[in-house]
Formats: structure tokens, sequence, C-alpha cells
């Protein structure tokens, strides 16, 4: 199989870690894509994802699939039973609710923030922007924030009583908001603590490194 991503990106970091806390970090081939010349826009890429984005997966037949909830989905029982997107109906349903609701709120939200009222990618990226609608999505990333704190003050994890795919989802918007300096409020006691323990996490800590063994060999 075949990764193509950008090493620190926050929507590559979720496939990432998803590999690592499956231990398929050693089937994978990393190719980096250069966000910042905007080869995730050209011709040659858009062959492979028609949405422009990272990261995608290549599949030894030739296969692509996008989207980091389809990646993870395919990597959760490619060699066993589901350990991240649930195994009963309810675990299932509750795991992608709050995934989805942590790219609305939070991850997707300040990805909109960093294109359109911070420099983003650079001006030969970023063809249009709108500040007024970057600020907006920021103050909605914020409002995520309090949102996953409540969660976080009633139980372990995003989803519950166990780590999953929603807690990669979060995960994800929290290195994204560290990129771009917003910080998380200093009232989100809960969510502070909650990200201090997953930074703890090998699958967390090792997401950027995982690919130097991987492309040095290719």
């Amino acid at each position: 199989m075949t990764i193509h991503d950008w090493p620190t990106g926050p929507y590559p970091a979720r496939v990432r870690i998803a590999l690592a806390e499956k231990n398929l970090q050693s089937r994978v081939r990393f190719v980096t894509v250069d966000l910042y010349k905007g080869e995730h826009k050209k011709p040659d890429f858009l062959a492979k994802n028609y949405s422009g984005t990272l990261p995608v997966l290549e599949l030894d037949d030739g296969t692509f699939l996008a989207e980091c909830t389809a990646i993870t989905e395919y990597l959760d029982v490619l060699d066993g039973p589901a350990t991240l997107t649930g195994t009963t109906p309810r675990e299932k349903g509750v795991i992608h609710m709050m995934s989805k609701r942590a790219e609305l709120e939070l991850l997707d939200a300040i990805s909109v923030y960093f294109h359109h009222a911070t420099p983003g990618l650079g001006p030969d990226v970023e063809i249009y922007q709108n500040a007024e609608w970057g600020l907006r999505q920021r103050d909605k990333a914020v409002k995520g924030m309090h949102y996953f704190d409540a969660m976080l003050q009633r139980q372990p994890f995003v989803a519950g009583a166990a780590f999953s795919m929603a807690d990669i989802t979060v995960i994800g918007g929290l290195i994204f908001a560290g990129l771009v300096k917003l910080q998380v409020p200093a009232e989100c006691t809960a969510l502070q603590a909650w990200y201090a323990r997953m930074q703890e996490r090998p699958s967390v800590r090792n997401r950027v490194t995982m690919s130097a063994p991987a492309e040095a060999s290719a």
C-alpha cells in the first residue's frame, strides 16, 4: 500500500495515527505531496483524488481511497476485528457521529480559518480568500473546543470508554490548532488534560517520523 500525504499535515495525521494503532506501518510506503508547491492541485494528483486533498491511500490493485474516515474504516478491519470504528451498531453510530462532529465543529473549521484568514499555503495556492468567513470559522472552532471539553468532563474518550476514530479526529483538529496558533481556551481543562494524554500515545507521538524508513527504501 502507498500513502500519498504531507508528513506534518493534520489530515494525514489522522491516517498515520490509525496506521500505528493497527500496527500496519511496515506495510505502507509513503509518498510526499508538497502542499506549499500546490502539488495536490496538479493534474497528476487530481487523477488520484478528484478533490485534491490529502491523504490518499493507494492499494496494490490500483484503487485509490481518499477521505480520512473511509481510509480508517478500511485499515481498521484489514487484518482483524475493528478497534477504532466500533463493533456493535451502537458503538459504530456513536463513533461516527462524534467523528463527524469533530470534523464539522473543529477540524474543518480550523482548515477554513487557515485557508481564508491567514496566509495559508501562500499566494500560488490560495487563489481565493474570504477573511471574514475564515474568522467566523475560527470562532466556530473555539466553540467546538468547548463542546468537546464538556464531553470529556463526563467520559475518558471522545466517544465513550475507549479510544476510537473520534479521538483521532479531535487530535487532528488540535494538531491543526497548534499549527495556526489557535489556543485551546484556558477553561477547557478536560480537553487540555485529554490532549496531553493523547500526545503520550506512541501512535500520536511518532506520527511524523514513521515515514522515514519507508521513504528511504523506496
